[in-house]
């Protein structure tokens, strides 16, 4: 067979198709020019930040090796030496008789020499006592000048004295300044708070206070104002005028203006730094028809409970343990102390179950007002938990004196539970052992 030919078709029938390469378009060359441009001027930023970087450790270094940093010396306290220290210590008053005490530093020539002194000395003394005798006004004025007062001495004076103002200082509750005036034809009175002075800070983290004022009219309880809260200060100007309309003269005589200052607290109840009481039965009418100014000192409300005690409370429980249920009755209390300025109080119970020392119920009394011997007669019941009885629980009671104007004052606390020792636990103990029966006893209240 002739061979085939082999033509141009065939090769560009049989083979890969052969096409021309498109020029580059401009945008393209845009491109490709600006993102060398980034790529040049982001490597030369990163180039010139390490070198400043090196120079700058460079700089330092060379600093750090030619300036010699100077250390602070903190200088420790002396310690006060006793006169058994050895040298540097304090001085020893002269024996009337020449003779030196012994100290273990001594060499033993020194020794030698004051044994020879002590020989000599015992032969004077032998000899006769007239020269001791002469000696002895001289060594004392020796020992008047060689020993000055001990600096022990003066620190502990200083001490005491520092304690004695801090005491004194902190006992100060700073004084209330106001202004007072009287209108016999409108039967009305005008009492200005101006300000108060040296309050003792209640905010020990900022050492200072939020102070405001109350003002009670007595003994009617009836008008009550207060002044607004400035922050964060102890001499507090407020300078606030407020008009009590309804008092004729014969009234005012027995009326007592009752101030207290408090310290505003958000997140508790409001600190009582103290209180001012001023009755009108001592004023010059006259005077104050015209206008008075007043200077009081701020006095505490706790040493009332101090100097009258915190009387006591009659309380009866019965366990039932069918039921596991506790009652207690707070049937009265008596001998409470005088909270308020006009010698009564308005006193009324809380009652807490105490689960593991924690107060899981609570319950309160009614208010007695007006009397320091209250009775009460209410019963409360409570649930006890379930296979426990009386061993992990217990009883607080908390006698409070209601207040219209402060916040409502503590006078006494009671716990009855079975390990709280005394009579109390003795009557927990006797309830738990007598079940469904009523035992009162009377308890005295604590802090």
């Amino acid at each position: 067979m002739p061979p085939q030919a082999v033509g141009i078709n065939s090769i560009s029938e049989d083979g890969p198709e052969i096409k021309a390469i498109k020029e580059v378009t401009t945008p393209t060359l845009v491109g490709i020019c600006i993102g060398s441009a980034v790529f040049v001027f982001t490597l030369a930023a990163v180039t010139c930040f390490c070198y400043r970087r090196k120079a700058a450790q460079k700089l330092s270094s060379v600093f750090k090796n030619n300036v010699q940093e100077q250390p602070v010396v903190l200088r420790k306290p002396t310690a006060l030496k006793t006169p058994s220290s050895g040298p540097g210590g304090f001085k020893k008053s002269p024996s009337p008789t020449g003779q030196k005490s012994l100290s273990s530093h001594k060499s033993p020539s020194n020794i030698q020499d004051l044994d020879r002194r002590a020989v000599d000395t015992s032969k004077s003394q032998s000899t006769g006592n007239v020269e001791c005798q002469q000696l002895l006004p001289k060594c004392h004025t020796e020992h008047e000048n060689i020993n000055p007062p001990s600096p022990v001495k003066e620190e502990k004076e200083g001490k005491d004295r520092e304690k004695e103002d801090v005491k004194e200082k902190n006992s100060k509750l700073g004084e209330l300044h106001f202004r007072l005036k009287y209108t016999p034809e409108k039967h009305s009175l005008l009492v200005t708070i101006v300000r108060c002075t040296d309050l003792p800070a209640k905010d020990l983290n900022r050492g200072t206070s939020d102070p405001y004022v109350k003002l009670l009219l007595l003994p009617d309880k009836q008008h009550k104002v207060k002044t607004r809260v400035l922050r964060k200060t102890l001499n507090p100007n407020y300078d606030e005028e407020f008009t009590f309309y309804g008092i004729n003269p014969n009234q005012l005589q027995a009326t007592l203006l009752h101030f207290v200052v408090l310290s505003f607290d958000r997140y508790s109840r409001d600190d009582i730094i103290g209180e001012v009481v001023y009755p009108f039965k001592d004023t010059d009418f006259e005077e104050l028809e015209k206008q008075i100014s007043l200077t009081k000192e701020i006095s505490p409300r706790a040493l009332k409970i101090r100097s009258q005690g915190r009387g006591e409370l009659l309380v009866s429980l019965c366990y039932q343990p069918a039921a596991n249920r506790l009652t207690a009755v707070v049937l009265k209390a008596r001998n409470l102390p005088k909270m308020d300025v006009t010698w009564i109080s308005d006193p009324y119970v809380k009652l807490y179950l105490l689960y593991k020392n924690q107060r899981v119920a609570k319950k309160k009394t009614h208010v007695k007002k007006r009397t320091v011997s209250p009775v009460f007669n209410e019963s409360f019941v409570f649930d006890v938990p379930n296979d426990e009885g009386m061993e992990s629980i217990g009883l607080e009671f908390l006698v409070l004196d209601w207040d219209r104007v402060t916040k409502n004052e503590v006078i006494g606390r009671l716990v009855l539970g079975p390990r709280v020792g005394g009579a109390a636990e003795q009557h927990w103990q006797e309830v738990m052992n007598s079940p469904r029966r009523q035992i009162a006893e009377w308890h005295r209240l604590r802090e």
